[in-house]
C-alpha cells in the first residue's frame, strides 16, 4: 500500500490505465453514463454460455486477474474462475460489470459530468433496481438474452435476486450468497454512523470535493472500521489479535482496523460509498411486488442459496426465507467459517463445491 496520501477521491478517473475494463453507453437519467465491465472465455453463439458476477459493496469489475494498472487490487473471486476452475472460462463467458454509482469505470458521483465537472453531490440516487436496469442493457448490448447463470454475495446477491425476480426469463440458474430479501432494521442501523462519519467530515464539502486536493478520508476512514468489524466475526479476531498491543501503543485489532481504513482511501470514493450503502439499505426485493413471499415465487432459475454460519452482518435466518420462498431452491447451503460475513471471499474450497453444484 502507497504511503503518500490519497487523492481526494480513490476512483478510476479518465486518464488512469484502462486495464481489462470495456464500456458500454446507457440510456437514462443520468447523462452520458455507461457501464465498465470485464470478461473472460469466449462467447457461445446466441450467448448462451454467458454468466453475470455481481460484486459486493467495496468491490469491482476486477473479479480474476492480478492487481496492475488499472486496477488497485487483484481479483476478488480469482480461486473461482478460469480455465478448469468451478467456473471454466474454457466452457463460460464470464461478464463483471462495475456497478452503477460505483467508482471503478462505471459512472458514479467521482464520473465528469457533461459540464467538465465531477458529478459530485448532483449524482442522482440509484437503488438495486436501477443498477440491474443498467446491467439489463449491458446484457442487451452483449447480445446476451439469458444468462446461464448470475452469480452474487452480499451487495452482488442484491442484485442477482433482483436479476431473477425482475426478469426470471433471463436467469437459468442462480446463486445467492449471504444476502438478504430485504435489508433489517439492524444492517440499517449499521450503515447509519457510516454515513454520519463520512458527511462529518470537512473534507466531504458537500459531496463536491471530487476536483479539489483533499476529500472526506477521515469519514471514509471511520466508515471503513465500523463496517470491517461487521465484516468478520468476534471468535476469528479473539484468536488473531486478543489484546496484544503494539511497541507503538496501539491494540493490535486497533492496527489492524487502521489498515484497512488506509487502503480504501485509497481505491475507493466516499460518495459512491454513501450512494451504494443506501442503495443496500433500500433494497427490498417485496416493494411493489405484493411482499417478499410473492416476489421470490416468481423465480424459475434454478437455485443454490448459501450463508456463512459465522456472519453476523447477513445472519442465516436471511437466507433460509430465500431458500423456503424460492420455488426452486433446494434447502440452504451453509458455509463454515471462522470469517464472518467475509466467508462468502475467502472459503474457495466451499464455494467452489456451490459453483459446480449449480453449474
Amino acid at each position: 500500500m502507497s504511503t503518500a496520501p490519497p487523492p481526494a477521491t480513490g476512483a478510476w478517473r479518465e486518464g488512469d490505465p484502462l486495464g481489462g475494463r470495456r464500456w458500454v453507453q446507457l440510456e437514462g437519467p443520468v447523462p452520458g453514463a455507461r457501464i465498465a465491465y470485464e470478461t473472460w472465455g469466449t462467447l457461445a453463439p446466441g450467448g448462451s454460455n454467458a454468466v453475470l458476477v455481481e460484486h459486493a459493496l467495496t468491490g469491482d469489475s476486477h473479479v480474476v486477474g492480478p492487481a496492475g494498472p488499472g486496477h488497485p487490487t487483484p481479483g476478488w473471486w480469482d480461486g473461482l474462475i478460469g480455465p478448469g476452475r468451478a467456473v471454466d472460462t474454457d466452457r463460460y463467458f464470464v461478464v463483471c460489470p462495475n456497478v452503477l454509482g460505483g467508482c471503478q469505470g462505471t459512472t458514479g458521483p467521482a464520473s465528469t459530468a457533461p459540464d467538465g465537472r465531477a458529478w459530485g453531490s448532483r449524482f442522482p440516487s440509484v437503488g438495486i433496481r436501477e443498477q440491474v436496469a443498467a446491467e439489463v442493457a449491458l446484457a442487451d448490448a452483449l447480445g446476451i438474452t439469458r444468462w446461464a447463470a448470475v452469480l452474487g454475495g452480499s451487495m452482488g446477491g442484491m442484485r442477482a435476486l433482483e436479476w431473477a425476480v425482475a426478469t426470471p426469463d433471463r436467469v437459468a440458474a442462480l446463486l445467492l450468497l449471504a444476502c438478504p430479501a430485504a435489508a433489517s432494521a439492524e444492517q440499517i442501523a449499521w450503515a447509519s454512523p457510516q454515513l454520519h462519519a463520512i458527511r462529518a467530515d470537512p473534507g466531504w464539502q458537500g459531496g463536491d470535493y471530487h476536483d479539489t486536493p483533499t476529500g472526506p478520508w477521515d469519514g471514509l476512514g471511520v466508515a471503513r472500521r465500523i463496517a470491517h468489524v461487521t465484516y468478520r466475526s468476534e471468535p476469528e479476531l479473539a484468536t488473531r489479535f486478543g489484546r496484544d498491543v503494539q511497541p507503538d501503543g496501539r491494540f493490535s485489532v486497533e492496527s489492524y482496523l487502521d489498515h484497512h481504513a488506509a487502503k480504501l482511501a485509497h481505491r475507493f470514493d466516499a460518495a459512491s460509498y454513501i450512494l451504494l450503502t443506501e442503495a443496500m439499505n433500500g433494497h427490498d426485493v417485496g416493494k411493489g411486488r405484493g411482499g417478499v413471499e410473492a416476489a421470490l415465487s416468481r423465480v424459475t432459475a434454478r437455485t443454490v442459496v448459501a450463508g456463512v454460519d459465522s456472519d453476523r452482518l447477513y445472519p442465516l435466518a436471511q437466507q433460509e426465507v430465500l431458500a423456503t420462498h424460492i420455488p426452486t431452491a433446494d434447502g440452504l447451503r451453509v458455509i463454515t467459517s471462522p470469517s464472518g460475513h467475509d466467508g462468502f471471499l475467502t472459503e474457495t474450497s466451499q464455494l467452489s463445491a456451490l459453483l459446480k453444484e449449480l453449474l
